[in-house]
């Protein structure tokens, strides 16, 4: 083993690495916000104009292929289709291929997804595009972030989880700001093909550089190898040991996903990533929405993406620093997202309960610095409660979970509850108390009997054990 780690290749370090990969992770959220943008996604033609008015054809994806507001939305739910189907198969597959050429075959499918939306037609070829475009970012959702704590210092693992993870919300506005710009002056399939240039040269890197080992791999590596050669032999012979190859692999896919949800810090930690995004995607979708009812906030875009770039940043590296200083344990990561949910919760209640702008943006300010608090120790706890291996399974799941159950039904359900009540105050209030629940479920886990949380601790120290005999070499090499 020792002899695999030391055959590092030479452009490697973990600090490239990290670079790299928060890149890609900037251009996948940066696309998710440029589709969003009013310069890419436009505006439905004006059908109910008179002779008074002025007539407009309609602007962007909506306004040249003539979609219907449900054709509209249904471009977000294709693209996470493709994501939610895709992310389990890249996280199988990286049991008996090599998970780094993995990212770069998604990569590459993302590449040419994302120019084909520049290319579309109408409507049925650009929500096939946006599809493909889904499945290629699931192979990087699954993936990257194994590999980022396995390459992390020791003592830095949760602060480098929460860089790549803050260029979520900062993608999300540069992509509004690109997509407004590129799509307003210039054209929005130019938009597309811009994405799809910045990331082609990632997907070749990734495709054709000797790739990075990961920790999961390794431990299994000649296991899943001789699996693999035996696989490839047997589909040569004929069909039936192939469907027999297919149906031993699906065996052990569906053991994984048992052993995953058997794993009680692991199931406790992502029923509690359900409820927080649950408000968390209401929050981005209805917010603006809300804000500009209760306080007559005309710029409610502005501020909300405002306040969520800069609370994004400082919140999410924030939470990663807090946790490497009082120690990255299982214990301390539900501690802490128990109290920044809680506390969160509080500052975003009082508000929404306020009566003025001046006290809602510093209240809700700060009640967005400690949720996004959150976002590196709740991942960082998802890897490391589980063994090496299985690591990049467990973010597909939880990424699908939280998708599935979180944020997906929640924007309807909580337009429903708007139709209602018809009084947007009381509705985001009834919202944001749902972050308690939040609260209660990851300090449910904090609450876990000690044999429960032996389990996972011995994962993580297994795992740490096999990053010491990494470290030697990589240090030797930087």
């Amino acid at each position: 083993m020792a002899g695999h780690l030391e055959d590092q290749p030479k452009w490697f370090t973990p600090e490239r690495m990290l670079f790299i990969f928060c890149f890609v992770n900037l251009l996948n959220y940066i696309d998710r916000g440029t589709i969003a943008s009013n310069g890419v996604n436009g505006s439905s033609t004006n059908s109910t104009c008179n002779v008074t008015e002025t007539c407009h054809t309609g602007a962007g994806i909506q306004g040249d292929f003539g979609l219907s507001n449900f054709e509209d939305g249904f471009l977000s739910s294709a693209f996470m289709i493709g994501l939610l189907i895709a992310s389990p198969i890249f996280a199988h597959s990286a049991k008996v291929c090599n998970p780094f050429k993995l990212i770069g075959v998604g990569l590459s499918v993302w590449t040419f997804a994302t120019a084909a939306c520049g290319f579309a037609v109408e409507f049925w070829t650009i929500a096939i595009a946006r599809m493909l475009v889904g499945v290629g970012e699931a192979s990087f959702i699954s993936l990257a972030a194994p590999f980022v704590v396995d390459h992390a210092p020791q003592d830095k693992k949760t602060v480098w989880l929460s860089l790549f993870y803050m260029c979520i919300p900062v993608g999300m506005a540069l992509g509004y700001i690109y997509g407004g710009v590129v799509g307003g002056y210039l054209h929005w399939r130019i938009a597309f093909w811009g994405e799809a240039i910045l990331m082609l040269p990632f997907a070749i890197f990734c495709l054709i550089s000797l790739p990075i080992p990961m920790i999961g791999q390794i431990d299994g590596a000649s296991h899943d190898e001789q699996e693999q050669s035996s696989s490839k032999s047997s589909s040569n012979r004929n069909l039936q040991e192939s469907l027999k190859a297919f149906g031993h692999h699906a065996m052990i896919f569906l053991e994984d996903i048992k052993t995953l949800f058997k794993n009680v810090t692991y199931s406790i930690n992502v029923l509690g990533y359900i409820v927080f995004n649950f408000v968390l995607g209401a929050y981005s979708y209805w917010g603006p929405r809300a804000g500009y009812a209760i306080f007559n906030l005309a710029n409610a875009d502005l501020v909300f993406g405002g306040v969520t770039v800069f609370c994004g940043i400082i919140g999410t590296v924030a939470g990663g620093l807090v946790l490497d200083k009082i120690g990255a344990t299982i214990t301390n990561s539900f501690k802490l997202l128990s109290i920044a949910t809680f506390i969160g919760a509080i500052f975003c209640l009082a508000s929404f309960v306020s009566s003025t702008l001046l006290l809602f943006i510093p209240l809700f300010s700060l009640g967005e610095l400690f949720v996004f608090a959150t976002q590196g120790p709740v991942n960082y706890l998802t890897m490391q409660c589980v063994s090496s291996e299985l690591r990049p399974l467990a973010m597909a799941v939880s990424t699908v979970c939280i998708h599935v159950f979180g944020d997906v039904p929640s924007s309807p359900l909580v337009g429903l509850l708007q139709d209602y009540l018809d009084n947007w105050r009381v509705t985001t209030l009834i919202l944001t108390t749902i972050f308690f629940l939040a609260a209660i479920v990851w300090f449910a886990g904090y609450l876990l009997p000690v044999e429960s949380r032996t389990l996972a601790e011995e994962c993580i120290l297994q795992t740490t054990q096999l990053e010491d005999l990494q470290e030697a070499p990589l240090l030797a090499k930087v």
